[in-house]
């Protein structure tokens, strides 16, 4: 079932939500400055972010120890210090994702490797988009959704201000939205032919996943999420990441994976997780990484990579 956009209610305007508003207010004038007026703001909040939100800053620094263990730490904390500027301008980013008309988006935005999407959808077969959490994909939907609006999970806001300006933004790039967990709507918008967008490289609990590597750690929370969509409907995959460039943004659609599904779990998603590692590495100072991608242990009683 279709999420229907929420309606403007007088509620809305009740006094605890003013200051909500005077920020969406001002968010919104902001996000008519010239572009590169926008990115330095963006930077700027970086750096505001990595004063305010050291717990999220301490969850990065020890993603990037995990992951990649060999590195010289001079050389992980310099991704360090690009991905919590990146976090800043994601913040603008956002804002420019819901806001910013379709001309301006299209004066930044390219995308390339379109040609893996339209091979499957000329083989009468839907598109499962596995897309990676790059921190510029508020923006890179919109610019996908110029070329071909898709269909895309949601989750609600729980602010009910921000969830009406949210949905309304996300709309904008997309033909529909389905909640996050009907996975029934999301096999017949496949079985329809359509495009969808669905991110696997998330910690979603140990209910629906199995455990196989991801960069240095050998045992990693990974959800069956794309072989359970993929075995069920009628689609090919493909792989999608957002990527800031020095003039804008470039979406990139990368070739899917052959004979997948197959019977075996564990070689599926390890080849999912490989295919995102690999689109991780060309920008990896983008990727979210102050998300705890290693919470989920194997067993209840081993050892939190977080302590």
């Amino acid at each position: 079932m279709h999420i229907q956009p929420p309606p403007f209610e007088m509620k809305l305007l009740h006094p605890k939500h003013w200051l909500t508003w005077f920020f969406v207010g001002l968010a919104y004038l902001i996000s008519w400055l010239p572009y590169p007026i926008l990115k330095y703001l963006g930077k700027g909040l970086g750096k505001l972010l990595q004063k305010l939100a050291k717990s999220r800053v301490k969850v990065a620094r020890r993603n990037l120890a995990l992951s990649f263990p060999d590195m010289p730490e001079s050389q992980r904390e310099a991704i360090l210090q690009a991905n919590i500027e990146s976090a800043g301008l994601a913040m603008i980013e956002t804002i420019m994702g819901w806001w910013w008309p379709d001309w301006r988006i299209r004066r930044i935005g390219e995308v390339e490797g379109f040609e893996h999407v339209e091979a499957v959808l000329a083989k009468g077969k839907g598109v499962l988009g596995l897309a990676t959490h790059n921190m510029s994909l508020e923006v890179g939907c919109r610019v996908a959704g110029l070329k071909q609006p898709s269909v895309a999970f949601y989750r609600r806001h729980d602010n009910p201000v921000i969830e009406f300006l949210q949905y309304r933004g996300r709309a904008r790039s997309n033909r529909y939205l389905i909640h996050k967990r009907d996975l029934r709507s999301l096999f017949t918008a496949l079985n329809n032919k359509e495009i969808c967008f669905y991110l696997p490289d998330q910690d979603y609990g140990p209910r629906s996943s199995v455990f196989v590597p991801f960069f240095a750690v050998p045992e990693v929370a990974t959800t069956l999420g794309p072989k359970i969509i993929a075995s069920r409907s009628n689609c090919e995959t493909v792989f999608i990441a957002s990527i800031r460039t020095k003039t804008g943004y470039k979406v990139k659609f990368y070739p899917g994976l052959k004979d997948f599904p197959s019977e075996d779990d564990i070689k599926d998603m390890t080849k999912v997780n490989q295919k995102i590692e690999q689109m991780i590495l060309e920008y990896p100072e983008q990727y979210l990484w102050m998300h705890k991608r290693y919470k989920t242990r194997p067993k209840k009683e081993d050892a939190s990579l977080y302590s």
